[in-house]
């Protein structure tokens, strides 16, 4: 088969037009070429005959479902990927139709970044069976040219060809899913699934449930036996992402599996073997919760076989340029809208700390494509806590005992209570939001420390948008 040059070309058959305008969406922003259809007869036809790389197909439509769609695909169009979407309720049927060919599947609902990330390792795929190369997505790779994220490139281009566990470090909005899934479509598993699950998404019962399956009526509810994540992405790639969330009881049944390659479903008799690459991810230091008997300290040498960590953007400014015009020509790409930024704009763009990293970046950049009407995105059109530098707490300390005794009280106590709370979110922001090493940091005691983040009404969601150095953005 050859693979029609341009951009990839992706079906999107759901019987939901909303689900279907979403998939469009998200996709053409993406740099790909995508088509629809609501009618699941018509569409098949249109995924038998037209030039597509990639199906996304919906389990449950009536007259004629997805797995139906899926065989005729199988038989006659081998050379096509296909992902199925489902809900929670049907998932059992996407794990069958995982088993019948389909390379992966998609619980609704399911973010923009999933669908992005399970879309690009599904023409990975097709790359590789093909040996051609299908257009690159306009939002797929992390992009930067800095040293870091050269030895970043450089160490997964390395753990890519083994079949070593991972463990991916970073901030939020670092783009730990998307490095995972990069690995994956390096590795020789590559024209396997790769099947990707949040560990602070689900209880520890269902988390259970849902990595090693369950057999019919081990609990309530389970009214059918399913298969679990890690038979599902079998031969293929386990992506556990958050893994600190995991319960110490769940952490234990986890390690087994690794150590033994076997897995038990809750409420049966036999073990099953299994051969995934496992590649997990957290935001936290999980070498500070072993110190703090948190998290196992086996599971932790066993998962961080290879650590690739990935910095924070403020560790590598030099790449932020680079990425605002990458996501400007990304979203503008299927609605038309600006071409460029400002000097001034792209100056206080790059001169911003950017605490929620490229995915702050990138969903701001979005906004702007959105809502700016000329070719130009100028200083105008950007936030003002960015546009405008907040004025430093710092500078405003006053340096004579003239300038102190000239302060009015309530402006002396309201200094105080700003230092106080920059103090607070600096010992957080430089320890990643750690409350217990913070206080460590800071000598305080933690429930000291906690009770100085309640005075200030310092949450957690706060590290968006807490700016210690020029006060907090609004």
């Amino acid at each position: 088969m050859a693979i029609a040059a341009g951009p990839a070309r992706v079906l999107v058959i759901d019987d939901e037009e909303v689900n279907l305008y979403s998939c469009r969406l998200i996709l053409e922003k993406h740099g790909l070429a995508v088509d629809t259809d609501v009618d699941p007869f018509a569409g098949r036809e249109r995924a038998l005959s037209g030039n597509y790389q990639l199906i996304l197909l919906d389990v449950c439509m009536p007259d004629l479902g997805g797995m139906e769609i899926l065989r005729d695909v199988r038989e006659r169009r081998s050379d096509l990927a296909v992902i199925m979407i489902t809900g929670y309720g049907s998932i059992d049927s996407a794990v069958r139709a995982v088993k019948l060919g389909a390379f992966d599947y998609l619980t609704k609902p399911f973010t923009p970044s999933e669908l992005r990330a399970r879309v690009d390792a599904a023409l990975a795929a097709v790359r590789a069976r093909w040996g051609e190369e299908v257009a690159r997505p306009a939002g797929r790779g992390m992009v930067g040219g800095s040293e870091a994220m050269r030895q970043v490139h450089d160490l997964i281009a390395r753990v890519a060809t083994s079949d070593a566990n991972v463990l991916i470090t970073g901030e939020s909005g670092t783009g730990k899913e998307l490095a995972a899934m990069e690995i994956h479509s390096a590795s020789r598993r590559r024209n396997c699934p790769v099947v990707s699950l949040d560990c602070s998404a689900l209880a520890p019962g269902l988390f259970e449930s849902e990595l090693f399956g369950h057999v019919k009526g081990s609990f309530t509810g389970a009214i059918a036996s399913k298969p679990g994540l890690f038979e599902v992405a079998n031969h293929g790639t386990l992506f556990l992402d958050e893994v600190a969330s995991l319960s110490m009881e769940t952490q234990g049944k986890l390690l087994r599996v690794l150590e033994t390659r076997e897995i038990k479903p809750v409420g049966g008799v036999d073990v099953r073997p299994i051969d995934i690459r496992l590649i997990a991810a957290t935001n936290r230091d999980l070498s500070e919760m072993v110190k703090e008997h948190t998290f196992r300290e086996d599971l932790y040498y066993r998962l961080n076989v290879v650590p690739v960590r990935l910095p924070p953007l403020r560790e590598r400014p030099s790449d932020i340029t680079q990425l605002l015009h990458h996501f400007l020509e990304s979203y503008r790409g299927a609605t038309g809208g600006p071409r460029r930024f400002s000097p001034e704009a792209e100056a206080a763009l790059t001169r911003h700390s950017w605490p929620g990293n490229v995915r702050e970046l990138r969903n701001l950049v979005e906004r702007l494509v959105v809502i700016t009407d000329d070719e130009t995105i100028r200083l105008e059109h950007i936030p003002e806590y960015i546009a405008v530098p907040q004025a430093s707490v710092a500078s405003r300390i006053p340096c004579t005992n003239e300038e102190l005794k000239a302060m009015k009280r309530n402006e002396r106590e309201r200094l105080c209570h700003e230092l106080e709370r920059v103090f607070a979110i600096e010992a957080l922001r430089r320890n990643d939001w750690n409350v217990s090493r913070a206080a460590r940091q800071t000598g305080m005691l933690r429930p000291n420390f906690h009770a100085l983040m309640r005075r200030y009404r310092i949450r957690a969601d706060e590290r968006l948008t807490a700016d210690p150095i020029g006060g907090v953005n609004d």
